[in-house]
């Protein structure tokens, strides 16, 4: 990096407002075994802090009595280009030959571009990688050239593209066309596309992703092989096709509803949305910009250049560095600060406790947090208005009851007017290694927004086993009037989602069940054969879904029968719109799409059953 790249500053001070605006699993077996990247012995661009060392050591040996301060550098893993910045495209090439295909590796980096403009650069982006511009808008920094993921690491199987995103990006492919071939956990936030997006590997072989909002696409947007996709308050110029399930909620330029054929589901409008924090800077110094709240939003929240919200200074921020202590976290929480998480990994041995009202913890470059003694990572009150996003959670050895609760049991608080946001917030439970969790996710404060999380109890990796990883459940929502936009919950023990709360709302779900169950005893729910992907509670009298659709590849004994995908209460107030299960080879086989209604799927042929309209 050049010398003259900024250090992170230090702000000073108030709040400002803008006003203008184990087993081999499918993905595995789809392709064969990736071929590992060379590992660089170092960088040839210095990061944005030479001094973590230090960084940590001062962090770690902080007391409670000793108050922590706000604002400080970003760490090791933080790199900053300006257009003057020499060789950085030497710099985008070393990172991603580190993490290319270290699928389950501690390398974490962001890649922060200042407004300008830059010429020529290809950015190829491998695990637990961000990029994003540090402008107020995507047009403040324009890349003439390309973000890339591709999936040659993978033989061009894009299945596992996982934990990486962009965002806050202006891009002018150099072809006329970026390649974006994701699945799971790789938002594409803020972007302006001149051009075409194709989500597709080169070759064309499996995707399975994937999530775009608040962007817009000059061009086409090519699918392609992309199995499913949610796209929210975006625009693009057409949309290619789709081959399962592409749902739509507040984009302009949208293709109509037709599900299933072709399988769009389509929403003028999104109920609630507030866009994900993001770092900028303004001058020389980083703020965060917080996003309003926008009801039945449509099209970009940027569309006159500046987006509407709060701004905070960097000092209101305590910049946590990896081997900080969960009681050092809690103590600037305490102080009343927000928390900035840099990229690494952080182990907590107590939850990460979240009581202040409005308060931020965001997370760049993946940051990690993993509980060590069956802790719960983080957990939020009952309050108004707190934003989470842009962390994963890597659940420890020890079984933890929850991983990430918001809102205590029996919660009950009135949160529409300012909802609790849990954004590009991932959950895993092994792959990195052996982990437990009952619970990853429980929702009890009323009015919480979920927007685009994936849960994942691994089917591969490290510590991957039907009781190794033990995980019985994915999210369990109890609070009323929670909305899911971007749901991605796969490979639970038992149900993936178990909604008791009411007048909960889902645009677009994923999933695939476990694909490790031993024999049919072991997922048998009482007299139901199978565990519901999606499960709303029997007392519940409302509750709605559009776009849902749940996958089956029982790979360890192919003879297993779900007796649906998903399971709600016969009631007039709870309705689903344009649900699909999928037989993935023959390895186990549905007989409903939701309760006692749909064609069952058979064969080999991995054709969706689908139901448009439930009761």
């Amino acid at each position: 990096m050049s010398s003259d790249s900024p250090t992170p500053g230090r702000a000073d001070g108030s709040d400002s407002r803008t006003t203008a605006p184990g087993t081999l699993g499918r993905r595995t077996v789809l392709a064969s075994a990736a071929a590992a990247a060379p590992l660089l012995a170092g960088l040839s661009a210095a990061p944005a802090s030479a001094q973590t060392g230090a960084a940590t050591a001062r962090d770690t040996a902080r007391t409670s009595t000793r108050a922590l301060q706000g604002g400080g550098d970003l760490g090791p893993n933080v790199y900053v280009f300006d257009p003057s910045t020499p060789d950085i495209q030497a710099t985008l090439d070393d990172i991603f030959r580190r993490q290319e295909s270290d699928q389950f590796g501690t390398g974490r980096y962001a890649l922060l571009f200042k407004p300008g403009t830059y010429q020529g650069l290809n950015a190829q982006i491998g695990f637990y990688t961000s990029i994003a511009g540090l402008g107020l808008s995507p047009d403040d920094t324009t890349i003439n050239g390309d973000v890339t993921v591709d999936a040659g690491w993978f033989d061009g199987n894009a299945t596992q593209n996982f934990w990486r995103s962009a965002e806050n990006l202006a891009l002018v492919p150099v072809s006329g066309s970026n390649r974006w071939a994701v699945a799971q956990a790789a938002p594409f936030r803020r972007m302006h596309v001149r051009g075409d997006l194709n989500l597709a590997p080169s070759g064309y072989g499996w995707a399975s992703g994937g999530y775009i909002a608040d962007s817009r696409i000059d061009g086409q947007v090519t699918p392609y092989s992309q199995q499913q996709w949610y796209t929210r308050d975006s625009a693009v110029g057409g949309w290619l096709n789709g081959v399962w399930n592409m749902v739509f909620s507040g984009v302009e330029g949208a293709p109509a509803q037709s599900f299933p054929n072709p399988p769009y589901t389509t929403l003028d409008t999104t109920p609630v949305s507030r866009e994900k924090p993001f770092l900028y800077l303004d001058g020389d110094e980083f703020r965060v910009f917080l996003p309003e709240k926008r009801t039945d939003a449509r099209g970009v929240s940027w569309g006159n250049g500046t987006p509407r919200g709060t701004s905070l200074p960097l000092s209101q921020f305590y910049v946590a560095q990896p081997g900080v202590t969960a009681a050092a976290l809690n103590q600037a929480l305490d102080q009343g600060l927000n928390l900035l998480l840099t990229p690494g990994i952080y182990h907590v041995d107590q939850p990460i406790q979240v009581n202040r009202a409005g308060t931020v913890v965001l997370g760049l470059g993946y940051a990690t947090i993993v509980p060590d003694n069956g802790t719960t990572a983080v957990r939020v009150a009952d309050v108004d208005g707190v934003r989470l996003a842009g962390f994963l959670i890597d659940a420890g050895p020890v079984n933890s009851e929850t991983l990430l609760e918001v809102g205590p049991q029996g919660a009950s608080q009135d949160h529409s007017a300012d909802p609790i946001t849990v954004q590009d917030v991932f959950v895993r439970i092994g792959g990195a290694g052996a982990g437990k969790a009952t619970t990853s996710m429980v929702i009890n404060s009323r009015h919480t927004i979920v927007d685009h999380t994936w849960v994942w109890r691994a089917d591969h990796g490290t510590g991957v086993g039907w009781d190794t990883n033990r995980a019985d459940y994915g999210i369990v929502v109890n609070g009323d009037d929670v909305l899911c936009t971007g749901l991605f919950v796969e490979h639970f023990n038992k149900y993936d989602v178990q909604w008791n709360g009411e007048r909960g709302r889902t645009v677009f779900f994923q999933n695939e069940k476990a694909y490790d169950a031993p024999d049919q005893a072991a997922v048998q729910d009482g007299s139901v054969r199978g565990y519901a992907a999606y499960k709303v509670g029997d007392a519940v009298t409302e509750h709605e879904g559009w776009g849902l659709g749940s996958y089956c590849y029982y790979n360890v004994d192919p003879t297993i029968v779900q007796d649906h995908g998903f399971a709600a209460p016969d009631r007039p107030g709870v309705k689903f719109h344009d649900l699909l299960v999928v037989s993935l080879s023959g390895n186990g086989q549905f007989a409903h799409v939701i309760n006692d209604t749909g064609a069952g799927t058979s064969g080999t042929d991995t054709v969706p059953s689908t139901v448009v309209s439930y009761p």
